[in-house]
């Protein structure tokens, strides 16, 4: 989770020192909770303070639920690696922030301590290389130099010694025009790097996207959706199917509940059509065109006696009759999104008693 893009996605700041521990640790706890599955490394700057707030602060990322966390050498401010104006502190302090870390670490934070050296644009390579190798002596589990300048940087860094030799080290392939080369994986595994950053991608596509869809509004128009994707796509990327699925462990059968009168079924709400007027708009269109309709819903006739059925929306079109562009947008197998299909159909939006058919 980068500092970078945390400070200008939540703040609409720049990375200068300007966000704080208690937001990160924050955005931290809800990117966890969004991903459990997956191994997050933090941003620990340069952890907020003297060798006490380090371990206060890989206490914390550990507690939000992060994998590793970053500690770096910079003086407060401080700010990206690959802009400008960089400066990092004594070597002394700097080594003793990385042993804080990894006492913490050994006192009980579950959580990887990634040393980070800013000293290559601040002072020198050879710094730099120094300061790798005190860190790893002092108990970093991973290594990082940011803005090393060239491939021959990037393969000394590789090739340092003793307990050094011994770490993963990150590169950081910067886009869009940082300090550092960018290579593809297999040259950079082929240095000797086992992990790679792409800090930047994500926000940078997002802006402009953003961007690009305020000056559509501006004029009237909405996202194309081919970009926008249906609402049922966002729906399943937001975690609806799942949300639903589970929830209908808790439903709460005869009795009455907030949900509906006593003896009906749960609530239903998300993920569907308001059936019987799409399907009633699109016969009498299709009778005024003079020809049968070549797609309609046809929903089950107990549905408007129904006092409980709430449905939302206006439209369900499963993945498999969506065009190719719903899984470039989002990125997924198409076995995946058929799969999330199925959890859908397995929630409790659909029911015995609402059976929605597209023919």
């Amino acid at each position: 989770m980068s500092g970078f893009c945390t400070a200008g996605a939540r703040l609409g700041a720049p990375d200068t020192g300007l966000i704080s521990y208690g937001e990160m640790v924050d955005q931290g706890r809800n990117v966890h909770e969004a991903t459990k599955q997956l191994p997050i490394i933090g941003d620990g700057d340069n952890g907020y303070g003297n060798a006490m707030n380090v371990k206060r602060t890989v206490r914390g990322y550990a507690a939000a639920g992060f994998a590793g966390i970053l500690i770096e050498d910079q003086v407060s401010p401080k700010s990206c690696g690959h802009v400008r104006g960089k400066r990092v502190t004594s070597r002394e302090e700097a080594v003793s922030r990385i042993r804080a870390a990894a006492d913490a670490r050994d006192e009980g934070a579950d959580i990887l301590i990634m040393a980070r050296s800013d000293a290559r644009q601040a002072e020198s390579l050879d710094e730099a290389l120094w300061r790798a190798a005190a860190f790893a002596d002092a108990g970093a589990d991973m290594l990082f130099i940011d803005a090393l300048a060239s491939e021959d940087e990037m393969r000394r860094f590789c090739s340092l010694g003793g307990t050094a030799g011994g770490l993963p080290k990150m590169a950081n392939m910067l886009e869009g025009g940082g300090k550092t080369p960018i290579l593809p994986p297999e040259a950079l595994q082929d240095m000797g790097f086992k992990l790679v950053a792409y800090p930047l991608s994500l926000l940078g596509v997002s802006i402009r996207a953003m961007e690009n869809a305020l000056r559509g509004l501006k004029h009237g128009q909405i996202p194309d959706v081919r970009d926008l994707g249906t609402f049922v796509d966002i729906q399943m990327a937001v975690g609806f199917p799942e949300y639903y699925e589970e929830e209908a462990r808790y439903a709460i059968k005869g009795g009455s509940s907030s949900s509906g009168s006593a003896g009906t079924k749960p609530f239903v709400s998300g993920f569907a059509a308001a059936a019987a007027a799409p399907a009633a708009a699109a016969t009498a269109a299709a009778t005024a065109a003079g020809s049968e309709p070549s797609a309609r819903a046809a929903v089950s006739s107990s549905v408007g006696q129904q006092q409980s059925t709430v449905v939302e929306a206006d439209e369900v079109v499963p993945p498999s009759s969506s065009s190719s562009y719903a899984v470039q947008q989002f990125g997924v197998d198409q076995s995946d999104r058929d799969s999330g299909w199925e959890a859908f159909r397995r929630s409790k939006f659909f029911r015995s008693d609402l059976e929605v058919s597209l023919l």
